[in-house]
C-alpha cells in the first residue's frame, strides 16, 4: 500500500462492512480475528510435521517447540511495537521499503506472496494424505491435491464475512480437537482407560532412551520442522491491523502467542508422548491419529483424521485468500501487473486469486511424481520464504527502536520488552535454523532456491522502476 492509501484507510471516515480506501469490504469483526490469530498457530506443521519430529528427536521436541515459541513470540512482540507505530496492511514490505529500502520491501512482499502460495502446496498435499487413512492408497495422492485445489479456489470466490465466518468455525474445530485430545490424554494417565492404559506414564519422556534419544543433534536437525509449524501466525499482525480498533485488538492477539504455544504445541505433544511413547510414531503420519490407534479408540482416530484434514484444507483456504489481496497490494504500489488490481463486484481480488490457484497446481505435479517426499520438499522451501518475512521484521524492528529512541519518530505504545537484544536473539536462532537446513539433504534443496528467487526479484525490480522511475514505491522514505 502507498503512504497515501495508508492514511486514507485510517482517516476513520469508513463505516464498517463498506468497501475500504483499496476497495475491499472489511467485515472482519474482533470475534472472528481472535479466533482466527489462534488457529493460525495449529496447521499442518503440528498436526503431520510432528510425526517426522518425534521420529528424529523424540521427546526432546517438546523442549525445540518451547525455545522455538519464546522467539516466535520476541518476533510477534517486534511486529506488535511496528504496527502500533503505524499500523498498515501489507505491513512486512511497508515496513521494509521504510527502514531497510525499497528493493527489500519489494523482495519481501513477494517473498510473502511467495510463501503463502508454498504454503497452500504444503497444505493441500498433507490433505491428500490424510484421506489415505480412509481410502488406504486405492485413490492416487495427486488426485486428491488436485480436487481440494479447485474446490478451494471456488471456495474462494466468496465474500470477506463469510470467509471470516468459515474460518472462525474452522479454527474453533481445531482448538476443541486439540483441547479434547489433551484432556482424553489426562484421562489415561490419571484414571486409566483404552488400550494405552498398562504403558501410559509420563515416564515415557524419558525411559525410552532418555529425553535425548538421538542426541542434541537429533533435535537441531528438527528446528526447521518446528520452526515450519509456527509460520502464519505473523498473518494475524496484517489482520489486526486492518481492523477497526487495532490499540486494542492487535496487542490482545499478540499477548495470547505464549499460551497457545504453551497449550496448543507443548502441552498436547507432553500429553501424547506420556501416553504413547515416541518410537510407535512414524513420518508422514499424523501424530494425534496414530495417538488415537495405538489407544485402541479407532472411532477416535477417524474423528481426528477429520479434524487434521480440516484443518489444512482451512490453512490452505486462508493462504489462497490471502495471495490474492497480496498481489493486489503489489500492484497498487506499481510493484506488480495492474491486471491484478481489477476487484469483483463483492471485492474479491479474482485475478490474483487464480493467478495464485494456478501455481498452487505445481503441488499436484509435486504429488504425482514424488508423493513420498512431496511433503519435506515443500516444507523446506516454505520455511526459508516464510522466514524472510520474520527477518525483515526484527531488522525493521531494530532499527525503528533506534530512531525512536533518538526521537526521529515517535514511540510506540507497545513497546517489545527486551528488544533490540531479543530481537537479535531472534535472529541469531533463525540464522541456526538456515544451517542446519543446510545440513540436511532434504531441506537443503531450499537454499538452492532461494538465490534463483533473489536473482528473479532483482531482475523484475530493475525492469519496474526503470519504466516508472517516479514511482513512490521505489523511493526511500
Amino acid at each position: 500500500m502507498t503512504s497515501a492509501q495508508v492514511e486514507k484507510q485510517h482517516d476513520g471516515n469508513e463505516a464498517e462492512g463498506s468497501a475500504s480506501g483499496e476497495g475491499y469490504h472489511r467485515a472482519l469483526g474482533a470475534r472472528q480475528i481472535q479466533m482466527i490469530a489462534i488457529g493460525g498457530a495449529i496447521g499442518t506443521g503440528l498436526f503431520l510435521g510432528a510425526g517426522k519430529a518425534i521420529s528424529k528427536a523424540g521427546p526432546s521436541l517438546i523442549l525445540a517447540y518451547a525455545i522455538a515459541g519464546l522467539v516466535i513470540f520476541f518476533i510477534m512482540r517486534a511486529l506488535g511495537e511496528l504496527l502500533m507505530y503505524r499500523p498498515v496492511s501489507g505491513s512486512f514490505s511497508e515496513y521494509a521499503r521504510e527502514f531497510v529500502s525499497p528493493f527489500a520491501g519489494f523482495v519481501t512482499g513477494w517473498t510473502y506472496w511467495l510463501f503463502w502460495v508454498v504454503t497452500g502446496i504444503t497444505e493441500v498435499t498433507a490433505a491428500a494424505q490424510y484421506m489415505a487413512f480412509w481410502t488406504h492408497d486405492s485413490f492416487p495422492q495427486w488426485a486428491y491435491a488436485l480436487i481440494f485445489t479447485v474446490i478451494l479456489y471456488g471456495a474462494n470466490l466468496i465474500s470477506v464475512k463469510l470467509f471470516g465466518e468459515l474460518e472462525f468455525w474452522f479454527s474453533m474445530v481445531k482448538v476443541t480437537a486439540i483441547v479434547g485430545m489433551i484432556l482424553i490424554c489426562a484421562g489415561i494417565l490419571t484414571i486409566g482407560f483404552s488400550d494405552a492404559a498398562a504403558t501410559a506414564s509420563v515416564s515415557n519422556l524419558w525411559s525410552d532412551g532418555g529425553f535425548f534419544p538421538k542426541g542434541l543433534g537429533g533435535t537441531l536437525m528438527t528446528l526447521q520442522i518446528v520452526m515450519f509449524a509456527f509460520l502464519a501466525v505473523e498473518l494475524v499482525g496484517v489482520t489486526a491491523g486492518e481492523s477497526k480498533d487495532p490499540e486494542k485488538t492487535l496487542p490482545k492477539a499478540i499477548n495470547t502467542v505464549p499460551w497457545r504455544i504453551a497449550v496448543f504445541y507443548v502441552g498436547a505433544l507432553i500429553m501424547i508422548l506420556s501416553v504413547v511413547p515416541w518410537t510407535h510414531f512414524q513420518p508422514g503420519v499424523s501424530p494425534f491419529v496414530a495417538a488415537f490407534e495405538k489407544m485402541g479408540l479407532g472411532i477416535g482416530a477417524a474423528i481426528v483424521n477429520f479434524v487434521v484434514l480440516t484443518a489444512a484444507l482451512s490453512s490452505c483456504n486462508s493462504g489462497m485468500y490471502s495471495t490474492g489481496r497480496m498481489l493486489r497490494d503489489l500492484a497498487l504500489n506499481g510493484q506488480g501487473p495492474k491486471f491484478f488490481t481489477q476487484l469483483t463486484k463483492n471485492g474479491t481480488p479474482l485475478v490474483g486469486t487464480t493467478f495464485s490457484a494456478a501455481l498452487m497446481l505445481v503441488g499436484v505435479w509435486i504429488n504425482y511424481v514424488a508423493p513420498g517426499k512431496a511433503f519435506d520438499y515443500v516444507v523446506s522451501f516454505a520455511t526459508i520464504s516464510g522466514m524472510w518475512a520474520w527477518i525483515m521484521i526484527l531488522v525493521c524492528q531494530i532499527r525503528y527502536r533506534a530512531k525512536a529512541d533518538r526521537g526521529e519518530l515517535p514511540t510506540s505504545p507497545f513497546r517489545a520488552p527486551g528488544a533490540p537484544y531479543t530481537s537479535w536473539f531472534a535472529l541469531l536462532f533463525i540464522g541456526m535454523v538456515i544451517v542446519m537446513m543446510g545440513v540436511d539433504k532434504d531441506a537443503r534443496v531450499s537454499l538452492y532456491c532461494a538465490p534463483l528467487w533473489g536473482l528473479v526479484l532483482f531482475v523484475s525490480y530493475q525492469f519496474l522502476k526503470s519504466r516508472n522511475p517516479e514511482n513512490a514505491a521505489f523511493a526511500k522514505r
